[in-house]
């Protein structure tokens, strides 16, 4: 596998300001299906709340559409900079934003407006590209002064086990007017804590990366969030493999066959279902292990078996993941169960397969069971779909 194509993790985590019902910070990814760029863009919208909110969607949905649309990155950031709204008071851009487009060919362009700065670490070292900065006064004529806009540009070459981590300035003031830092966190101990936690552990992946950094920015906050907090992790690396096996075969014969499937795959294994796991702990002549500690009301407890990384119920704990993963809910807020667990699973994973039974279990045709207990083949659509188009993993599914 070390000689596979890298793989590109795309991962964020946020906190909104404190007693703010809606974020102002917007973090939008994708993978274009064409040509396999991965664009992502981290918007700061001014102020917070509702209509932060809005700008910083806007800036962010047209930063990445821009790309998307084959518009080259710089002259996408100056039409962003023309079209968005001015505060007139203070005289500044009413968001800002970062933007990296990943070519196939592991070129990164990277446009900076405002951001604090992004971080790149190779090699457990911090680089410092280098940066093209463009002044331009914006065509704003409702403004007054006239604003003059910096764009920094940056170019690079992607290589295996890079990591670049930008965020909003949430996290370079977190702590601001605090004994220990008078003047916010600043660019400088979040680097060293960055690079402290890629130190200790080399592995670690965007997603608990970027949620270390805000969880230490909203430290130094006091809990309580001045501002909303958002880091962004790209890390290229070798890919992670997920198998899912779920529902019983259609034939009885091909129960031989998703056995085989789960004993050749090299990755993490999950079975989902009490059916599918009776009929791999029969297959493989391994026991199952109900546990039963902190019983979650809403899901079915998860199981345990030699050789696999979860086993779950079926339909109601596919049911909540597919909710789950479309709300986009961050699960280290939640309550541990059979679901949250899956969830992890497939934010950790990048290469994830389905094998799926459609033998139709006739429980779930009951019509007192309730009507949102979609049929098993359409759940792992649904989950499949999110999966590509909100987390950009690579989904295979085969049925049985």
């Amino acid at each position: 596998m070390n000689n596979e194509k890298p793989f590109i993790e795309v991962a964020h985590y946020q906190v909104c300001k404190h007693k703010q019902g809606a974020p102002g910070d917007v973090f939008l990814s994708q993978k274009n299906s064409t040509d396999g760029r991965v664009i992502t863009t981290l918007s700061d919208g001014l102020g917070s709340g509702i209509k932060a909110g809005v700008l910083a969607s806007l800036t962010a949905t047209m930063a990445t559409r821009f790309v998307a649309s084959n518009i080259p990155i710089k002259r996408a950031a100056e039409i962003i900079m023309n079209t968005l709204p001015v505060c007139k008071e203070r005289g500044i851009s009413y968001a800002t934003f970062t933007l990296v487009d990943i070519e196939p060919n592991s070129a990164v362009h990277i446009v900076e407006y405002d951001n604090p700065p992004y971080i790149l670490v190779r090699e457990q070292t911090i680089l410092d590209p280098i940066k093209d900065i463009s002044s331009f006064e914006r065509r704003d004529k409702s403004t007054a002064p006239k604003v003059e806009a910096q764009l920094h540009y940056s170019r690079y070459e992607a290589r295996p086990g890079d990591r670049l981590v930008f965020f909003s300035d949430g996290v370079t003031q977190a702590g601001m007017g605090s004994a220990s830092y008078p003047f916010g966190w600043g660019i400088t101990n979040v680097q060293d804590f960055v690079l402290k936690k890629i130190l200790s552990e080399p592995q670690i992946s965007a997603r608990e990366l970027a949620r270390l950094v805000v969880n230490e920015a909203l430290f130094h906050d006091a809990y309580k969030a001045k501002d909303d907090i958002t880091c962004g992790v790209i890390y290229s690396r070798n890919p992670r493999d997920l198998l899912v096996i779920t529902g019983p075969p259609m034939h009885k014969e091909n129960d031989s066959e998703i056995t085989r499937i789960f004993n050749l795959f090299e990755g993490k294994k999950v079975i989902c279902g009490g059916t599918t796991a009776n009929i791999l702990a029969r297959e493989l002549n391994r026991q199952i292990r109900v546990q039963l500690k902190r019983p979650d009301p809403q899901v079915p407890p998860y199981s345990e078996m030699d050789g696999a990384d979860l086993v779950t119920e079926g339909i109601i704990t596919m049911g909540k993941v597919a909710e789950m993963l479309e709300k986009g809910e961050q699960t280290g807020y939640a309550r541990e169960n059979a679901a949250t667990k899956l969830v992890e699973l497939f934010l950790n994973s990048d290469r994830i397969q389905f094998v799926v039974g459609t033998k139709i279990n006739e429980a779930h045709q009951d019509p007192n069971m309730p009507v949102e207990l979609e049929i098993r083949r359409n759940v792992i659509k649904k989950i499949a779909s999110t999966l590509e188009s909100k987390y950009l993993k690579e989904v295979h599914v085969q049925f049985f």
